[in-house]
């Protein structure tokens, strides 16, 4: 085995593991390192992987069932209060085609399914043997040689490479060596991710659900969901279990003096929630730092000489309310930062000159275009009068719209405007409508 690869990918996250994959289909040599003792080992997240990028490195990836979860073909906005919830909701057979606009996953299986793929990738290629995907192993350091970065050291060992590409989400400690982020990221630029997998007895669940097959729904909640702390709620179908957390803001969590576990208790006890975990078991709780996707935390520059940055090392997601696009985010970035590798290959030129190319591609796809575009909505989506009020009033309108009474009934309109005079006033709706219909 060379010490010397063409690249080095830290970190066999998503974003590690999409561009392994296009580097082994290159038959270029290169070592992907990850600290876990398997790819997945040390990732407790799951979600959705929106977007049908996973199609194009593992095709018709849906024909094996230990890919993924559920697909998503039904999705629901709630916001609730102390006792009600008010929910837009919407399913559709288009969403059910593939490929899949969304798979749920759980990403301890899913990145060590992918690692597999990757392997096999390496296996068919003519440099099988010069590439490697290699777990528990630790980084302590960036090596850089009269400026440029030449590779890692690992303990007492020391690997060289054309290029590195940094995968190793959002702690950042190699990038903060490199000097492309400050020393510390802000407070008001992460969040605290919190969430439990419960286990449901697959039948259950679909009845549970209306669920057909292997369709599978996603809830996002907004207002008691965080109780009064900036954030939001969320409620993912797996196989046979569910997915339940909450992302809060880290600096309003710390200012508030809340507990994320005690957020979750109670977030789990509303009555709406109650009744859809209801008989299920805890398997597993995780807690971990996120990026809010705020378009202000991406550094200035996600390349060097012979670097680049990927995935939420980049601070590359997108949380406009409608959905949190994180996984969609890195594998992207993971497929343009090796396809800017292989381009520097064939050129002979890993210096930042040629290696910006990466940064443009980035701006050129959806990533930063939406980031840029959706900056807005995700101030809205923070904004008091949106996880508190808003809430407040649809739920009290849903109790009075809703709710029959042998007495004399008022008109919607009527009971619309004596919520809004309870909880906010019409300027408050006003503003936040007009900072809506820019931003969304």
């Amino acid at each position: 085995m060379e010490d010397r690869f063409d690249c080095i990918i830290v970190g066999g996250g998503i974003a590690g593991l999409s561009a392994a994959m296009i580097l082994a289909r290159a038959e270029a040599r290169f070592l992907l390192v990850e600290r876990g003792e398997f790819c997945g080992a040390k990732n407790v997240s799951g979600g959705v992987l929106w977007g049908t990028d996973l199609a194009r490195l593992v095709p018709e990836y849906w024909e094996d069932d230990t890919a993924f979860e559920r697909f998503v073909n039904h999705r629901r906005l709630t916001l609730m209060d102390a006792s009600s919830a008010f929910s837009l909701d919407f399913k559709s057979a288009d969403f059910g085609v593939e490929p899949f606009m969304g798979i749920t996953v759980l990403r301890a299986r899913f990145d060590a399914w992918l690692a597999a793929k990757v392997q096999e990738a390496i296996n068919a290629g003519a440099n099988a043997e010069e590439s490697l995907l290699a777990t528990d192993i630790l980084v302590d350091e960036i090596l850089v040689e009269g400026g440029r970065v030449t590779g890692i050291r690992t303990g007492a060992e020391s690997f060289h490479a054309d290029c590195v590409i940094i995968a190793e989400g959002v702690n950042n400690l190699l990038t903060r060596q490199l000097g492309i982020e400050p020393a510390y990221v802000p407070a008001d630029h992460v969040a605290v991710g919190v969430k439990e997998v419960i286990r449901i007895d697959e039948k259950r669940l679909a009845d549970r659900f209306q669920l057909s097959g292997n369709s599978g729904l996603t809830n996002e909640f907004v207002g008691f969901a965080s109780q009064g702390v900036e954030g939001g709620g969320f409620l993912y179908t797996n196989r046979d279990s569910i997915s339940i957390g909450l992302v809060l803001a880290m600096a309003d969590l710390r200012e508030k003096r809340r507990k994320p576990y005690d957020l979750l208790n109670e977030f789990k006890s509303h009555p709406a929630v109650a009744d859809m975990l209801a008989g299920g078991e805890v398997l597993e709780y995780s807690a971990h730092v996120v990026s809010t996707g705020n378009v202000d935390a991406v550094p200035s520059k996600l390349f060097g000489d012979g670097v680049l940055i990927a995935g939420e090392a980049a601070h590359l997601l997108l949380n406009s309310g409608k959905a949190i696009q994180g996984m969609d985010y890195a594998m992207r970035s993971g497929m343009l930062a090796a396809g800017t590798v292989l381009s520097a290959r064939e050129r002979g030129d890993y210096s930042r000159e040629f290696l910006s190319a990466y940064q443009q591609a980035i701006e050129d796809s959806y990533l930063m275009k939406d980031m840029r575009g959706f900056h807005d909505a995700v101030g809205v989506f923070h904004s008091p009068t949106m996880y508190e009020k808003l809430p407040a009033i649809l739920c009290d309108f849903g109790r009075q719209y809703f709710g029959i009474r042998n007495e004399p009934t008022r008109h919607a309109r009527e009971m619309l405007l004596a919520s809004v005079k309870k909880h906010a006033s019409i300027w408050e709706l006003a503003k936040l409508g007009y900072r809506a219909s820019r931003s969304l």
